[in-house]
Order: C-alpha cells, then sequence, then structure tokens
C-alpha cells in the first residue's frame, strides 16, 4: 500500500529541514546526544510506573548499567529484558526511558534496560555479550527486585532486535538461561552483503538509508567475516530451533523489512511458533514515535498484548 499519511509527511518536513539548513559536522558525542534527544521527544510524555532503580552489574567487559521498571501491583513480575536501538552505535536507557515506561505499565511486567557497550569502541561481539550477561544476571537474580526468573523474555527494535535474536542463540547454545518469549521489532537479522529486494527497493528517502545501514555494520564488525558469525547474523545460524516463541514486527518500508521476516519464516520451519506483524505503510523506527505516528500506538498494543498471553501462557 502506499506510505502512511503520517509518514508522508514526516519525510516530507525532514527532507525539508534538511534542504533548508546544512547538516553540521558533528563528533559522535554529539551525535549520540542528539540522537537520544530526538529518541525522547519523539516518544512524547513519559508513562508513570511504580518504581525505577539503577543497577550496575558487572559484565565481560566492565561494568554494565541497568534500569529496571516496576509496575504498580504486588508481584512477583515477569521480566523483560530490553535491548535499545541505534544500529549498535547509538542508543542508551535515558533515550530508551518513556518506551521501558510504556512497556512495564501495559503489559504489565518489569523491565530491564540494558546499557551495552556501544560500537565503534567497542566492537563485535561486546553488544551482545553484554546482553547475554544481563540476561543471565536477572535470571539469578530476579528475586532481588520483585522479579519472576521463571518468566523471562526478551525483547528490542533495529539493532535491539538484533541483539534479541542472538541473545536467544547465546541462551540455547550455552544452557541458559530459559526464555519464555522473544520480540523482534525491525530487527536487522543478516549483513547488508548480498541484500535483499527491500534493500533496494527502499535504499533511501524512506528513513533509513542502505548506505547508513552499510555505515553502521562497518562501525560494528571487526572484519568483514565476522557477518558469517550467528551471533552477528543470526540468519545465518544453520540452526534456530528450540528457541523462543516470538513477535516478529516489519515495516513495509524498510531496507531490513525482508531479512526480518526471512528470518520469521526460518523460525517457523524449524518448530519455532511464531506471530509475524507488517505494518503497511510505515518506515524504520516507526515503533518508538509515539507522538509522530498512530500506528506507533498500535504497535506498542501488539507487543504488550502479546507479552502478556506469553507470561500468562508460561503459567499453565
Amino acid at each position: 500500500m502506499p506510505l502512511d499519511p503520517q509518514v508522508t509527511v514526516y519525510l516530507r518536513e525532514i527532507a525539508a529541514i534538511n534542504a533548508a539548513e546544512p547538516v553540521p559536522e558533528l563528533s559522535l558525542a554529539q551525535q549520540r546526544l542528539l540522537s537520544e534527544q530526538n529518541a525522547i521527544e519523539q516518544a512524547g510524555e513519559p508513562e508513570t510506573v511504580a518504581l525505577i532503580t539503577d543497577r550496575v552489574i558487572t559484565g565481560p567487559g566492565g561494568d554494565i548499567s541497568l534500569r529496571i521498571y516496576t509496575p504498580e501491583g504486588i508481584g512477583p513480575f515477569p521480566v523483560l529484558l530490553y535491548f535499545h536501538p541505534g544500529g549498535w552505535v547509538f542508543g542508551s536507557i535515558k533515550g530508551s526511558d518513556p518506551v521501558c515506561r510504556a512497556l512495564a505499565r501495559q503489559t504489565p511486567c518489569i523491565v530491564v534496560s540494558v546499557d551495552y557497550r556501544l560500537a565503534p569502541e567497542h566492537k563485535f561481539p561486546a553488544a551482545p555479550e553484554d546482553c547475554y550477561a544481563a540476561t543471565k544476571w536477572v535470571a539469578e537474580h530476579a528475586h532481588e527486585f520483585n522479579g519472576d526468573p521463571q518468566h523471562i523474555a526478551v525483547g528490542g527494535d533495529s539493532a535491539g532486535g538484533n541483539l534479541t535474536a542472538a541473545v536467544t542463540l547465546m541462551a540455547r547454545d550455552h544452557g541458559g538461561p530459559e526464555l519464555c518469549f522473544q520480540v523482534i521489532i525491525y530487527g536487522e537479522t543478516d549483513y547488508y552483503e548480498p541484500g535483499t529486494t527491500s534493500y533496494t527497493t527502499y535504499a533511501d528517502g524512506y528513513g533509513l538509508a542502505r548506505d547508513e545501514m552499510i555505515w553502521f555494520w562497518d562501525q560494528y564488525l571487526v572484519h568483514k567475516e565476522n557477518s558469517h558469525h550467528p551471533y552477528a547474523s543470526p540468519l545465518r545460524a544453520t540452526d534456530l530451533s528450540k528457541l523462543p516463541p516470538a513477535l516478529i514486527i516489519t515495516a513495509e518500508y524498510d531496507p531490513v523489512r525482508d531479512e526480518a521476516e526471512h528470518y520469521a519464516q526460518r523460525l517457523q520451519a524449524s518448530g519455532v511458533p511464531v506471530q509475524l506483524s507488517r505494518y503497511p505503510g510505515m518506515i524504520h523506527s516507526f515503533f518508538r514515535m509515539f507522538t509522530v505516528f498512530d500506528q506507533s500506538k498500535v504497535a506498542l498494543r501488539e507487543v504488550t498484548a502479546a507479552l502478556a498471553i506469553a507470561f500468562a501462557h508460561n503459567n499453565i
């Protein structure tokens, strides 16, 4: 279908701003700050949760910061580990705060937001190693923050979706922890070469561009050969069996649409229950833009409903 009218307006406004104002040369730190500010602004007014706690745990490469969101209620609560987006280069706990609040309140569940190491300072496999370490820590320490270690899910959007897939593979390959569900929102599941139809069709002019994805991959990987590793490109895993049930969300006008949908098909072929939802007329990153697109809130409701069902089903 055609672009959603709200997407058309948004892309037109972005193009006008870029045409009117020369893009300044920003340092990586400045780019990260700007990305964080945009994420917070586009998500809108943050929802209220009962408790927010910051923790620091020891990871494979040093300290890992976590932010734990607890909803209203008695508990113990199921737990969602949330891995933020940003092409493995951008993104932060602060920038993801509105999304994590909404997930915690609307599911309801405890959300643990993970501040994994970023590229290019820390290249692959730093990010998945941190996310897996955080997942193991949650399974071992959930009782300390009123979480239920028997009901743990993982999820994220964009690079966070990539890391979600990687963590489920790592948990399976390394004997745990057991995960009951995964949420992958327009996640990059494969390297940009040889590419897909959506990579060509939506290479430019739809928000995320193919050239940006190439740049992100170049920042993330030490060598091109790393792209063959399943923890970098989960779609290249030879075995996708015995992984947790999944909700996979894609956007129609997104270069990485096809690889995410191919991953859903491979999971299904491997016996993994999968719910695949393509949002027509939408672009990459739409999920967290609650003040911009009506479909963002629809997707949020789909995610929280799927999590609630998965957590309830796991009780049987």
